[in-house]
């Protein structure tokens, strides 16, 4: 299972730690990888800050509808206001990647993620921590994913020794 997180409103790196030691303390994510962190300007229609990402590749006993649900409460209780338009500013955003080599299409859950394909600022870090993972449902890999993302966004590698 993977899940990439984002956060640009507040104390950035704060949100993305605590998010990632209440999903582990809540056991909810185990045996997990963490990328490293990177700074992306807003993609889409959004606004604001720029953010930072990063990408959870982790265990999960939780199915994947139950997983939806307990990101979701995650997001609200550490201060997330709505889901918006999926491109507004956001103190933390949990999106489900990846759940092994499930595809599902429902009106609630889309696995894998329908815009993992277009967005660098999630393959990058995934492609840091798990650059031969096959994407269900397609044959290409994450860095095959990478190497033909026609993202034109910045993403840069957060140096947190400076």
């Amino acid at each position: 299972m993977a899940l990439g997180l984002g956060s640009n409103l507040g104390n950035r790196y704060q949100n993305l730690y605590s998010a990632i030691i209440q999903l582990e303390l809540d056991g909810v994510v185990f045996n997990s990888i963490v990328s490293s962190i990177y700074e992306t300007e807003p993609w889409g229609k959004a606004e604001g800050n720029n953010f930072l990402n990063l990408v959870v590749l982790g265990n999960t006993d939780y199915l994947p509808n139950e997983l939806l649900r307990y990101t979701q409460q995650l997001e609200f209780k550490m201060g997330r206001t709505s889901k918006g338009n999926g491109y507004s500013p956001r103190i933390i955003d949990i999106d489900i990647l990846l759940y092994g080599e499930m595809v599902i299409q429902s009106e609630d859950l889309i696995i894998p993620h329908p815009k993992l394909l277009e967005r660098k600022f999630v393959l990058i870090p995934f492609n840091e921590i798990a650059p031969d993972l096959k994407i269900a449902g397609t044959d290409w890999t994450i860095q095959q994913a990478l190497q033909s993302c026609k993202d034109h966004c910045k993403v840069y590698l957060v140096n947190l020794g400076e």
